[in-house]
C-alpha cells in the first residue's frame, strides 16, 4: 500500500466511523465528519495533509497525490 492508498483509506475509516458514532452515540461525532471533509478539501487544493505525513514517517512509499515536491509547481 503506499501513501496515497493509505490516506484515502483512513479518511473513508474517519468518515464512516464517525457518521456510524454520530447516529448510535451523539449527533456531535458529526463534526469529526466535517472536519475530516474539510481537511480532504484543503488537501485537494494545497498537496498538504498532516496524515500523509504521519504515514510517510511510518516507512509508507510515495504516491503521487502527496508529494511535496509535485505540489509546490
Amino acid at each position: 500500500m503506499n501513501l496515497d492508498r493509505a490516506v484515502l483509506a483512513f479518511a473513508g475509516i474517519v468518515v464512516l466511523l464517525s457518521l456510524a458514532l454520530g447516529v448510535y452515540v451523539s449527533s456531535y461525532w458529526l463534526l469529526l465528519t466535517a472536519f475530516a471533509g474539510l481537511n480532504m478539501l484543503q488537501a485537494a487544493f494545497t498537496g498538504f495533509c498532516p496524515a500523509a505525513l504521519v504515514f510517510k514517517k511510518l516507512g509508507l512509499k510515495r504516491g503521487c497525490a502527496f508529494d511535496e515536491e509535485r505540489s509546490l509547481r
